[in-house]
């Protein structure tokens, strides 16, 4: 039986991109809803990593409508009617709704585990730092590494920098978070935990989550799928017991 839907988080209508001449994301339409764990599938080149980078803001898309929280993402429309791109400042105020996760990590080397966890909630979201620090612990010790907080990340495992990684989105307590392969660069161990962690806090959180994998070992983790392939996108179904 399928679970009960939620309040809707994420609409996205129509969205296409072009690079030139040529078109990568053509009219993908879906929503996501608060507590789900959507799973992007395809091939290499299908449009998967271009289509997260335009929810996050990343990348600039010609067409189409992204709302999180109600909220348009990419665009405002004027007094006149006319359809203008957000400034910068809105733009990194509007980021803040979508946390994201990368296949690399991205951990700053020269600061400590609790300190790449705390960095972004004091200069972006304004935090104090003693909040941001009792935040970042509260957090590593649901992910089992509140006894890192004080090592570098060339300290620790892969699958341990990936979840100080979760742990970092996590802190800014955002709408959505999007993840690109984020267990390609780990063992099956490793990337199974990483995936598991995610998908707890995130529900915890009731923040949406979309993640992309070629990770078969991982699709169970997907309340629902999605199979995007040459620009388009179509729903996978999936049977609950």
């Amino acid at each position: 039986m399928q679970p009960p839907a939620a309040s809707v988080e994420i609409e996205i209508r129509n969205l296409s991109k072009w690079y030139g001449t040529h078109q990568v994301l053509k009219s993908l339409s879906t929503d996501v809803r608060r507590s789900e764990a959507v799973v992007l599938i395809g091939p290499s080149g299908s449009g998967k990593t271009t289509f997260l980078r335009c929810i996050n803001l990343l990348e600039q898309f010609q067409e189409g409508e992204i709302r999180i929280g109600g909220e348009s993402m990419g665009y405002q429309t004027d007094a006149t009617g006319r359809r203008r791109r957000r400034s910068e400042r809105d733009i990194a105020r509007l980021r803040a709704k979508v946390g994201m996760v990368f296949q690399s990590f991205n951990l700053f080397p020269h600061m400590s585990v609790l300190q790449n966890v705390t960095i972004a909630p004091v200069k972006v979201l304004g935090l104090t730092k003693e909040l941001a620090e009792e935040r970042g612990i509260a957090l590593l010790k649901r992910i089992g590494l509140d006894d890192k907080a004080k090592e570098y990340p060339d300290r620790l495992s892969g699958g341990q920098q990936q979840r100080v990684a979760i742990a970092r989105v996590m802190i800014g307590l955002p709408d959505l978070i999007i993840a690109d392969e984020p267990t390609s660069a780990l063992d099956r161990v490793a990337g199974r935990l990483v995936v598991d962690q995610l998908k707890d806090l995130a529900m915890r959180a009731k923040c949406a989550v979309v993640l992309s994998t070629h990770d078969e070992r991982i699709f169970d983790v997907a309340s629902r799928r999605l199979h995007i392939e040459d620009g388009r996108c179509f729903e996978v179904p999936i049977h609950y017991h």
